[in-house]
C-alpha cells in the first residue's frame, strides 16, 4: 500500500460524503454532491442517504412524494434515484438505450405504429388519474395484445411494457412506488406534467459532456475505461464526451476536473478512522466498478472476496459493505429472522467500529425491516451469506 492509494481512497471516501461532511444533509443535495444512487429495489438508496447523512427512511419517503427526487431510467439504460435538478440529464442520458426491447418486439411482429397507438392509449387513461400496470391494461383494452408463447419465452409477455418504458424515458409518465418506498417494485404510473425534457437545451453531445463532468465531479480521479463503463459509450464516444472537460492526470491513467486538482493536492488523509456501512451498491465502490483499488491486497486472500474464475480480484462487493477513509474493512448483510446484522472485518475491531454496526443495525431492524442487496434477495437466498459472515467474525 502507497501514501497515493491511501489518499486516493481518503479523497474518493471524502467526495462520496462518508466523512460525515453532508450531515443533516437534504436527500436532493446528497445526490447532487456525490452522484446518483443505483435502484435495483433493494435498500441501496436508502442506505446511500443513511450513510451520508443520517436521513431517515421517512425524510426519504417524503422526498419521493415531493418530487424531491426520483427513480428514474438513466445512465446505461439503468434506474438511479436522482435529484430533481437533474431529472432532464438523467433521463437524456438514459435515452438512447430503450431501444434494445423494441429490437425483440419487432421480432414477435410488433410495429413502431402498434406502439404509437397504445401509447397514445395510456396517455388517455392517466389522464383519468394514476393507475397500475392492471388498471391499465383494464383501461386501453385491446390497445395493448399478448404476444404468445414465444413472446413469453422472451421475456416479453405483453405490449403494454414497451410503451410504458417509452413513455417513462420521453418524460411523458413516471412510476410511483405503490406504498411509497423505495426497496420494492410495485408502482403505479402518473402523468408527469410538465414533462422535464420539455425546455432542456442541451445536445446529445453536451448532454454526455455534462454527465461525464458529474461523473468526475463525484468520483475522480477516474480512468477513462471507468467512465466508459459508468456511461456505455463506445472508446471513441467517451473520448469525445471528455474532451471539453480537458480532464487532467493524476496518478497513472486516472482523470480528474482541472478545477478539483488544487482541492485533492491540499486534501489530507484524516487521521482517524471514519467508519461507514454502505450498501453493496454503493457508489463509492459501484460508479467506478474497480473494487481492487479500494481493498487491501492481503485482504483478497479471505474466502469471502474470492470468486471462481475472478483472478486477482471481483469489480462489486459480494455483500453491503464496511469502509474506513475509502478503505474496505468489512463486510455484512441483515438477518431479519435474529433481527441482527452478521457482520465481519479485516481489521481489528473496536468501539467506534462497533457503534457503528449498532447504529446501522438499529436503522435497518426500526425503519427498513431488512437490507435487500436487490429484488430478487431474500432472507432465504442470504443465508449462506449470513452464515459465512458469522463464521468468518468467529460467531459461527
Amino acid at each position: 500500500m502507497t501514501e497515493l492509494t491511501d489518499k486516493l481512497r481518503a479523497w474518493w471516501s471524502h467526495r462520496q460524503g462518508l466523512d460525515g461532511g453532508l450531515a443533516g444533509a437534504t436527500p436532493a443535495e446528497v445526490l447532487e454532491r456525490t452522484g446518483w444512487a443505483r435502484s435495483v429495489g433493494g435498500v441501496g438508496p436508502y442506505l446511500t442517504l443513511f450513510a451520508r447523512a443520517g436521513t431517515s427512511r421517512e425524510a426519504a419517503d417524503q422526498a419521493v412524494a415531493n418530487l424531491e427526487i426520483h427513480e428514474l431510467p438513466s445512465a446505461r439504460g439503468c434506474t438511479y434515484v436522482v435529484p430533481a435538478s437533474e431529472f432532464a440529464l438523467a433521463l437524456k442520458a438514459g435515452e438512447s438505450f430503450g431501444g434494445g426491447e423494441m429490437k425483440t418486439a419487432y421480432k414477435l411482429g410488433v410495429t413502431d405504429k402498434e406502439v404509437d397507438k397504445l401509447s397514445g392509449a395510456v396517455l388517455k387513461a392517466l389522464a383519468e388519474g394514476p393507475l397500475d400496470p392492471e388498471e391499465i391494461r383494464e383501461a386501453t383494452g385491446n390497445a395493448s395484445r399478448h404476444l404468445g408463447d414465444e413472446g413469453k419465452k422472451k421475456g416479453m409477455i405483453t405490449t403494454l411494457p414497451l410503451a410504458l418504458g417509452n413513455l417513462q424515458a420521453s418524460g411523458e409518465i413516471r412510476r410511483v412506488p405503490v406504498n411509497g418506498r423505495l426497496d420494492q417494485q410495485r408502482y403505479r404510473y402518473i402523468l408527469w406534467r410538465p414533462n422535464p425534457l420539455d425546455s432542456f437545451p442541451l445536445t446529445a453531445e453536451q448532454v454526455q459532456t455534462e454527465l461525464a463532468r458529474h461523473y468526475f465531479h463525484w468520483t475522480g480521479p477516474a480512468s477513462l475505461a471507468e467512465y466508459q463503463w459508468f456511461s456505455a459509450l463506445t472508446g471513441k464516444a467517451a473520448k469525445a464526451a471528455i474532451e471539453p472537460l480537458k480532464l487532467e492526470p493524476v496518478a497513472g491513467d486516472r482523470l480528474m476536473l482541472p478545477e478539483d486538482r488544487d482541492q485533492f493536492e491540499a486534501f489530507q488523509i484524516p487521521k482517524h478512522p471514519q467508519y461507514a456501512m454502505v450498501s453493496s451498491i454503493d457508489g463509492l465502490s459501484l460508479l467506478r466498478r474497480d473494487l481492487n483499488s479500494l481493498v487491501e491486497a492481503k485482504d483478497y486472500s479471505h474466502t469471502l472476496l474470492r470468486r471462481e474464475g475472478a483472478g486477482a480480484g471481483v469489480p462489486d462487493l459480494p455483500s453491503h459493505g464496511i469502509f474506513d477513509r475509502g478503505r474496505l474493512v468489512g463486510l455484512w448483510e441483515y438477518d431479519p429472522a435474529a433481527e441482527s446484522l452478521a457482520w465481519m472485518a479485516f481489521v481489528p475491531k473496536n468501539k467506534d467500529l462497533e457503534k457503528t454496526v449498532q447504529r446501522t443495525e438499529e436503522y435497518v431492524r426500526t425503519q427498513l425491516g431488512d437490507a435487500r442487496s436487490f429484488s430478487l434477495d431474500s432472507p432465504k437466498s442470504r443465508i449462506p451469506r449470513i452464515e459465512a459472515l458469522r463464521k468468518a467474525s468467529g460467531k459461527g
